[in-house]
């Protein structure tokens, strides 16, 4: 078989095994991020109370978590302008809490408000706790948005340990079990922390009880929620039995496909279905091949290896070389591809691929 060799006299650390013809473009990754938290952070459906703007799971997250290690990879010293504003709306948002609204309310939906209230307060943690964990320094406003996450986990019912979390019906991040989700990802932001705030015994009983809460609900979550699971098990370790962790890259290496992909709606629910009727996306893509290559890279490297390596191929081979982005669709409805909505899942599978490549050696 004919063999493509590109050879770069310029070629970053990013670059796949020699004999793939296909490199993730860490260049193009940054410039369509950029444009997409650009467009995010100045969109009027975002924009909310005290001059601030929403933190959404599809843009502003993904952006604000994978961002920096682009700036890795192109070897820039300064963050990109969105990453800043980004940064500084969420710190003015906990240094207000008090004052600021949630960001959706009760005219939403019964609960919204309590809903949106605890998303943000995951969602302000994490961002921030990861900011400072990359740069060595615990900030004060880190501290208060762990802080306002203590103060709202669920003491009681079924739910104890866990946080309540936005429910829109729409898979895969505001959906009826997307409570599992968030209770993981609170636990990856306590998990950033430095080990004398980890330590507070305030601190120690709330990881207890979130713990708990994971473990005895994970038999009843799809795929995709226990590699949230995984997730939260590389900020502590002993949150998952190696039997446990075993069980689910059982799954996960089942579940990829001979292209080296997942399925997102596979993840999920074999028989998924579109709101409106529309098939999935009958083909691996972007976002669910990202986010698993990432999470198996910082929870199993050593059992992951060969998933991985096959994850990497098939999504520097998809990396779209005129925009950057990294192909993913709607799991709700069909949109047109090329409408701002409908690049929401493609700007978290780039920017979970940017987290993915940037923990290769």
């Amino acid at each position: 078989m004919f063999r493509l060799v590109i050879v770069c006299l310029f070629c970053n650390s990013w670059a796949l095994a020699a004999d793939s013809p296909a490199r993730f473009d860490a260049k193009l990754a940054a410039r369509y991020l950029d444009e997409r938290a650009t467009w995010w952070v100045s969109w009027q459906n975002a924009a909310r109370d005290h001059d601030t703007f929403c933190i959404s799971c599809h843009t502003a997250l993904p952006y604000a978590l994978g961002r920096p290690a682009l700036r890795r990879a192109l070897g820039e010293h300064t963050l990109a302008a969105p990453e800043e504003r980004i940064l500084q709306n969420v710190r003015k948002r906990v240094q207000l809490w008090s004052d600021v609204q949630p960001f959706y309310t009760d005219k939403s939906g019964a609960g919204k408000a309590e809903q949106s209230r605890n998303t943000e307060a995951i969602l302000n943690a994490l961002i921030l706790s990861d900011s400072d964990r990359r740069s060595g320094v615990f900030s004060p406003e880190t501290k208060r948005a762990l802080d306002n996450l203590m103060a709202l986990q669920l003491k009681e019912g079924k739910s104890a340990g866990a946080w309540t979390w936005l429910n829109f019906h729409n898979q895969p991040w505001e959906a009826e079990d997307s409570e599992f989700m968030g209770t993981a990802l609170a636990v990856g932001a306590v998990g950033n922390a430095p080990d004398d705030y980890r330590n507070l015994p305030a601190v120690r009983e709330s990881v207890k009880n979130a713990s708990s809460y994971l473990l005895r609900t994970e038999q009843s979550q799809s795929l995709l929620n226990r590699t949230m699971l995984l997730w939260a098990s590389a900020r502590f370790p002993a949150l998952m039995t190696p039997a446990r962790k075993r069980a689910i890259l059982t799954e996960l290496s089942g579940g990829q496909e001979a292209t080296g992909g997942w399925k997102a709606a596979s993840l999920i629910d074999s028989g998924w279905k579109r709101r409106d009727s529309s098939e999935p996306d009958a083909f691996s893509d972007g976002y669910a091949t990202a986010l698993v290559a990432y999470v198996l890279q910082i929870a199993a490297p050593t059992e992951s290896s060969v998933l991985v390596k096959r994850a990497l191929s098939w999504l520097a081979q998809h990396q779209d070389r005129i925009t950057g982005q990294i192909p993913a669709s709607s799991m709700n409805i069909k949109r047109d591809p090329q409408s701002d909505r409908g690049k929401f899942m493609s700007d978290a599978a780039t920017a979970y691929a940017a987290l993915a490549f940037d923990l290769q050696p």
